[in-house]
Order: C-alpha cells, then sequence, then structure tokens
C-alpha cells in the first residue's frame, strides 16, 4: 500500500482526499487526513457574524461528514514532521508514514506578535474577526457602538481573503448609516499598503468607494504596538492612530509545526513551485491553500483552483511522469460593498482584476469591479456552493487557469505591483 498523508482537513485538504478517494484504487492507496478536532468553519461567514446576518449554526459543521469513505481521519495536532524519514509526529506521541504529503494546515492570526494587542483592551475595545470567537465577540460588541472612532486596521500582508477588510468597513458604514448614526462615527482605514489594494486598478476603484463613503484612508501604516492606556496605534514612525473600537487583522502565520520541522520561510509558509505547489525542499511534499508561500491570495478561490491542478499533476506523478499542469494563481472572489450590493474581482499571477463580465461575456451574469445586486446574491450563495459542492469535491463547472474572455484591458494597464496579498 502506498500512503498518501494531508495536513488540515480545511478547505484544501478536504477537497483533496475527496478528489483522490475517488481517482486512486483503495486496494493500493491509504489516504490518511489530519486535524485537531471535528469542526469544520466556513471563514467566510466570519464577515457576517458580527452583523448578525449569520447565525454560528451556519458557519460550523462536523469535518468528518464531508471526508469520504475510505479515508481515515486522524484527530491529533501536529508536533513536526520528520521529511528525511517521511514521518509526521503528533504531540500526544503517535507517529504517521507516507509516501507522499500534503501541507494543508492554512494560516492563522497571530495577535501575541503584535506587543500590546492581547493587553487589557483585548475584546473589550480591541477585536478580531478573523476567528470565529473573536468573529462572535465583536458582534457582542457591536451593537453597542454607537458613536466615537471606529478603526479597521491591517497589520501586514499576507492575510488570508485579502478584500475582508475593505468588506468589513464597507458593511460597517452600511449597517450605521441603517441604525441612524454614521454621522456621529467616524471609519478609518489603516492599512500597511500604500493604496487601499494591492493591485492598481482595483485598488482605484475600492478607494474612490472609501472617499464617497467618507471613510478616512490612512496607508503605508507599519504597526509597531497597541497602546492600551491611550486607545491607540502606534507605527514605527510613531505616528498615532486613536480609536474607540478597534477591528483589526493581526499578523497572519503559517503553522507552527512548519516552522519546527525546518520546511517554513520566516512566516511559517512552505516554500513551494507556485506551478506545482511542491515543495522546493522535498519532492514528495507539496503545500496548498493559504499553507504556501505562493505569490497568490489566501483565499478559498485559490485553494479551488489550485487543487485542480494539483490533483491531474499528482496523478501524472506517481504514474512516473512529468507533472504537465501549472496553476496561474487564479483567484475571484466577491467584495460586499454594503446595501445588498457588491463587486466581483477576478485576477492571477500576471493579470489584475479588470472591468467586465463574469464567468461569459456579455452574458455574465457577474459584473467584474462593478457593484451590483447579483455580486451580493453570488456572496451569499457561495455558502451553499461551499457546504455542497466544493467540499465534496463535485466538479464546478469554472475553469481552474483564468481567462480573459469577458475582461476589458485598458491599453494603459498599469503594471501588477509585486505587493504581497
Amino acid at each position: 500500500m502506498r500512503r498518501l498523508l494531508v495536513l488540515g482537513a480545511g478547505t484544501a485538504g478536504t477537497m483533496i482526499v475527496n478528489k483522490l478517494r475517488r481517482r486512486l484504487p483503495p486496494t493500493e492507496w491509504e489516504i490518511t487526513v489530519v486535524d485537531r478536532d471535528d469542526e469544520h468553519r466556513y471563514q467566510p461567514g466570519y464577515l457576517f457574524l458580527p452583523f448578525g446576518t449569520y447565525s454560528q449554526e451556519q458557519v460550523v459543521r462536523k469535518r468528518h461528514a464531508f471526508i469520504p469513505d475510505g479515508v481515515e481521519l486522524v484527530l491529533g495536532e501536529v508536533e513536526r514532521v520528520a521529511a528525511d524519514d517521511n514521518t509526521v509526529h503528533l504531540e500526544d506521541g503517535r507517529t504517521l508514514s507516507y509516501d507522499y504529503l500534503v501541507i494543508a494546515t492554512g494560516t492563522t492570526p497571530r495577535p501575541d506578535q503584535t506587543p500590546g494587542m492581547l493587553g487589557e483592551q483585548w475584546r473589550r475595545s480591541v477585536f478580531d474577526f478573523y476567528t470565529f470567537e473573536g468573529a462572535r465577540a465583536l458582534g457582542d460588541a457591536l451593537p453597542a457602538f454607537d458613536h466615537g472612532r471606529l478603526v479597521v486596521h491591517i497589520t501586514e500582508m499576507p492575510i488570508k481573503c485579502p478584500v475582508a477588510p475593505l468588506e468589513f468597513v464597507f458593511l460597517a458604514d452600511s449597517w450605521l448609516r441603517k441604525r441612524g448614526v454614521r454621522d456621529r462615527v467616524e471609519l478609518v482605514y489603516v492599512t500597511p499598503l500604500s493604496e487601499a489594494f494591492t493591485q492598481p486598478i482595483a485598488a482605484q476603484h475600492l478607494g474612490a468607494m472609501l472617499e464617497e463613503r467618507k471613510i478616512l484612508l490612512e496607508p503605508d501604516f507599519m504597526i509597531e504596538r497597541v497602546d492600551n492606556d491611550r486607545k491607540s496605534i502606534v507605527s514605527y514612525d510613531e505616528r498615532e492612530i486613536p480609536f474607540d473600537l478597534l477591528v483589526t487583522i493581526p499578523l497572519n502565520m503559517g503553522a507552527d509545526f512548519v516552522q519546527r520541522s525546518g520546511l517554513g520561510d520566516e512566516l511559517n509558509y512552505v516554500p513551494v513551485d507556485k506551478g506545482t505547489l511542491q515543495s522546493t525542499a522535498h519532492d514528495n511534499v507539496f503545500a496548498l491553500g493559504d499553507a504556501s508561500n505562493i505569490p497568490a491570495s489566501k483565499a478559498g478561490s485559490v485553494a479551488h483552483f489550485s487543487v485542480e491542478v494539483f490533483v491531474d499533476n499528482f496523478l501524472e506523478l506517481i504514474e512516473g511522469k512529468p507533472m504537465t499542469g501549472a496553476f496561474d494563481g487564479h483567484a475571484n472572489c466577491f467584495v460586499e460593498s454594503g446595501d445588498g450590493k457588491g463587486l466581483l474581482i477576478d485576477f492571477n499571477y500576471d493579470t489584475q482584476p479588470l472591468t467586465g463580465r463574469y464567468p461569459l461575456p456579455v452574458v455574465g451574469p457577474l459584473g467584474l469591479l462593478k457593484e451590483t445586486r447579483a455580486n451580493h446574491l453570488g456572496k451569499l450563495a457561495f455558502r451553499w456552493v461551499y457546504w455542497n459542492v466544493l467540499l465534496p469535491g463535485r466538479p464546478l463547472p469554472l475553469p481552474a487557469l483564468m481567462s480573459m474572455a469577458g475582461k476589458v484591458a485598458p491599453a494603459d494597464t498599469p503594471p501588477k505591483t509585486a505587493a504581497k496579498e
């Protein structure tokens, strides 16, 4: 028996075991997936929890319900990977062997990495929404906030879903207006980037939306600490931004076992070939989803599209053939803009988000970089698609590689930025 071991039963890991279990003979292949617990959380839903759009029950289900027959789900914390020995050691002393390893353990907010972030104001006036617990706590606190300075802040890139902080500030603007208190609240968007987003055309568009909504943009802000006494965030160049309510996106990092195993970079992301997702250090190790260092958005769509390429490549690899597929960094993301509308962006390593129609030219039905009701409904509908199509590994009629069909590229398209997402 040959052994495939997948670390992480999140989006990428669950899709991989579902797709490969159908295509690898069960008499020849043993497939095991490891995760710390039996709760699978729909992370895009965290954005909606603070505003009461989703309930807690709508974003959490049991992991084992999505693991197919013939795949063993092991619950436990990974202590380290001994890549030279093809073994994984769990914290409880168990050892798992493999012939091929996929690391799909994602990325995690690390407020402990910023001085003062976990101080006395944590979950009192300083909140995050990138965790289930944080989104719930913010949902409890937000209704009591009806005046003052609400600051939405990004610590550093890359982060999961780089558009989510913008979505939050747009939804906050809409939510406050509906409550009739928007004129009593100053909204501030603080980013380490020089613009509202990483891509020039999208940054221009999204920056204009901030201005239109009278949301102050504070760019190039590299946080050094949170001052709990003064209720402010302070940058390395000593700029200070006061807040009454701070919604922060802490530094995102890969799993600690990646660092302990000597497999990661300074943020615990696994260096891989950006086309094949194969480790640059070990030929039988791959990293998918948010766990790798590829220069693409850490988003569910990237996990989905890259898994499609990986599966075909993996089947070629185990037959002794060259891997012919190359992932192009394809990502598409709905961007909630408030008032029942949203945008859609579609891009890859080399092409930034453009205007146009998606997925079909003229017909669409979705507009690119355009606020529409259809995009908002698409965002909401994606939760059903996630639970019922993506996780079970069923085919979705969208190309894994980005297409220029329906996109409008201006003659003076600015070059894609090198900024991390």
